[in-house]
């Protein structure tokens, strides 16, 4: 059975590098059309459903805004 994650993005501490949106291997991030509170479009996890909690986003954020959790079978 593949592995279901969760990506949570703060948006306020997002600038846009779109780093993350590179790295991931399923294309759950995107651009978010919404600007944060700097004016900055944040990365958005727009197809979460995708998400196998590789953390490859987490790890080539520089400013660590994002969090990646490996769901359980039943919370999937």
């Amino acid at each position: 059975m593949a592995r279901k994650g969760k990506v949570l993005i703060d948006r306020d501490m997002c600038k846009g590098c779109y780093l993350c949106v590179r790295a991931c291997p399923v294309k759950v991030l995107e651009a978010d059309t919404n600007p944060n509170s700097t004016g900055t479009y944040p990365s958005s996890a727009a197809h979460i459903e995708k998400c196998i909690a590789c953390g490859n986003c987490y790890q080539v954020c520089p400013d660590v805004c994002i969090e990646v959790y490996e769901l359980e079978g039943d919370e999937a």
